[in-house]
């Protein structure tokens, strides 16, 4: 999918680029999943199984970059690679094509400074040129800033996955099925 790249300040002033990921981020895409699944027991991997190599995620990005209707949108700050934010097809059939998923993370430094929001509108824009009808999000049910993130971007809950991950120390959470109309 093709995506104009954009820059704006954050909360603090600092300048933000967003942009499509290229080739050249794997490895920083790498490390952010292992970092930030280590941050936050919101992302749906333990630290330990992040396991890709740089040539497998140089393919992923790849196959995002020619796929028409997906995307995956970085976020730097003075060239450091800060989150990312997806933009993915339910499933290749018909039946489903009016559906996507969208999934965001950043570090937990660069939360609550306004980025995530503009990822989101951004990824939201995105997912409504390229035909999609309704976008969907699953989320930790007690990750109360992103479902309050979600919510003031039109997102609705309308069920609960109880026991949706198990982690490492043997307790669940239950997750929230959020969709918005776009």
């Amino acid at each position: 999918m093709n995506f104009e790249s954009v820059q704006f300040r954050d909360k603090f002033g600092r300048e933000v680029l967003l942009r499509k990921a290229e080739t050249e981020d794997a490895d920083a895409l790498i490390e952010y999943l292992r970092i930030t699944s280590a941050e936050t027991p919101y992302l749906i991997r333990e630290p330990d199984e992040i396991t890709i190599t740089p040539e497998q995620e140089k393919a992923f990005i790849e196959r995002k970059a020619e796929d028409e209707r997906e995307l995956m949108l970085v976020a730097f700050i003075d060239g450091k690679h800060i989150g990312n934010c997806s933009l993915m097809s339910i499933a290749p059939y018909r039946r489903y094509a009016h559906r996507c998923g969208i999934a965001i993370a950043l570090y937990q430094e660069y939360c609550g400074c306004g980025i995530g929001r503009k990822m989101m509108q951004a990824v939201l824009e995105a997912a409504k040129e390229a035909g999609y009808e309704q976008a969907e999000l699953e989320v930790i049910s007690d990750n109360k800033r992103a479902i309050a993130l979600y919510r003031s971007l039109g997102f609705e809950k309308y069920g609960t996955f109880p026991d949706n991950v198990r982690y490492s120390d043997g307790t669940y959470a239950d997750a929230d099925w959020m969709m918005k109309k776009l």
